[in-house]
């Protein structure tokens, strides 16, 4: 009888990897996609004041991915492009829209998002479009497209 219990209690389905995460994509201008040759770093403010670099220094990349919160209406994220010249700073605020998802009443629930729009500066991003508003387990397909503007 206990075997049975056992047995059971492990047959639970729980996704092993339940993290959300929005990705990102960079373009140049005429549509190709592109490699950022900048150094870059995205940090963002946590709710008690303190802040959380996401990615630190990351270069020669095309794409990247980042959580999302699901506290707050909007996650306001920092990015900052370093080249051999100097260092530019663009504020992204990506508003949002969230609610609980359930794959089985044994396991914790996740949060899947909404994108309802992006407000960006653009020091050196030019453009964020939005490719596919919904954030979900699928990371594969690009959320945003960053329109990055190189340094004249």
């Amino acid at each position: 009888m206990a075997l049975t219990v056992l047995a059971a209690c492990s047959s639970i389905n729980c996704p092993l990897n339940n993290t959300v995460y929005s990705s990102y994509m960079f373009y140049k201008a005429g549509g190709d996609k592109d490699t950022l040759t900048d150094y870059l770093t995205i940090w963002t403010e946590r709710s008690d004041g303190s802040d959380s670099v996401l990615i630190n220094l990351d270069t020669n990349v095309d794409s990247f991915i980042l959580p999302m919160s699901y506290v707050h209406e909007s996650d306001l994220l920092y990015f900052s492009f370093t080249d051999s010249v100097g260092t530019r700073l663009d504020t992204v605020n990506v508003r949002k829209k969230d609610w609980p998802h359930f794959e089985s009443p044994d396991c914790s629930a996740t949060f899947f998002h909404e994108i309802l729009g992006v407000d960006h500066s653009r020091n050196a991003i030019d453009s964020i479009v939005i490719n596919n508003k919904n954030v979900n387990f699928d990371a594969t397909k690009a959320n945003f497209r960053i329109y990055y503007r190189p340094r004249s």
